[in-house]
């Protein structure tokens, strides 16, 4: 139990990090298809699923795992990150909450 606590922590750490960039990521090829898998259960009521996606990291593509989130504030609603070709780059908005 311990050790699930501490990866939905870490997991929760850096989505959230990435969340309050906001920021653009640059890459000059797209993306690999993005992984499918089962998500479970929700770890209780409120929690949003938030899905995993590709990122650019050190030179290579990694990716982050989804992971179940409780919104900051009431009726807050998850916008995933997207990637898009913007000429010959593709740009990486990450996700955040509206």
């Amino acid at each position: 139990m311990k050790k699930l606590l501490l990866m939905t922590g870490a997991l929760l750490g850096s989505v959230l990090t990435g969340c309050a960039a906001n920021a653009y990521v640059a890459h000059y090829g797209p993306p690999p298809p993005p992984r499918y898998g089962a998500m479970g259960y929700a770890p209780g009521p409120g929690y949003v699923w938030t899905d995993g996606y590709w990122d650019w990291r050190g030179g290579r593509w990694f990716w982050v795992a989804g992971a179940w989130m409780r919104p900051p504030r009431p009726h807050s609603v998850w916008v995933a990150g997207t990637w898009r070709e913007e000429g010959r780059h593709w740009r990486f908005r990450r996700g955040y909450w509206r």
